[in-house]
């Protein structure tokens, strides 16, 4: 009987600590969308449609673009790294120039970014939106960004 109730208490207290985990993921994300510090990113040009997930906007950068010229000439760089952006007076960022960690000015911010089958992406390669309003955001030019202080 204590062999039962020994294992029941360890079942019961793994199950805890995993829903307190996944609390706790839950918040900081939930936090970083309240409030991280907005940041826009150019959308580079894509096609906003798939057969099998309905409409959606795969998402591209610019800035993207640049890290995967400077990885292709430098084949030595990480895959997942943070790039310094600068910027300007609308929040738009501009690529500057990958991180090395040094300190950053006022203007700059560190962003994460992963290569994934030869395509830099930012937090999600995808923006899903209600079948039939495609042209609502078929104009967009902009990504919107909450940014954490580590990237």
């Amino acid at each position: 009987m204590s062999i039962k109730l020994r294992a029941g208490s360890i079942a019961l207290l793994s199950a805890i600590i995993i829903l307190l985990l996944v609390n706790l993921s839950i918040y900081s994300k939930e936090k970083l969308l309240s409030e991280g510090e907005i940041v826009y990113l150019e959308l580079a040009p894509v096609d906003p449609r798939s057969l099998m997930q309905g409409d959606y906007m795969a998402l591209r950068f610019t800035i993207g673009n640049r890290i995967q010229q400077l990885v292709r000439k430098n084949p030595r760089l990480p895959d997942d790294g943070r790039v310094i952006v600068e910027l300007d007076d609308k929040r738009i960022a501009g690529f500057k120039r990958l991180d090395e960690g040094g300190a950053l000015q006022e203007n700059e911010r560190r962003l994460r970014y992963r290569i994934r089958n030869n395509q830099v992406k930012f937090a999600t390669n995808a923006f899903f939106f209600e079948e039939g309003s495609g042209n609502l955001y078929s104009g967009a030019r902009y990504g919107q960004f909450r940014v954490a202080d580590d990237g």
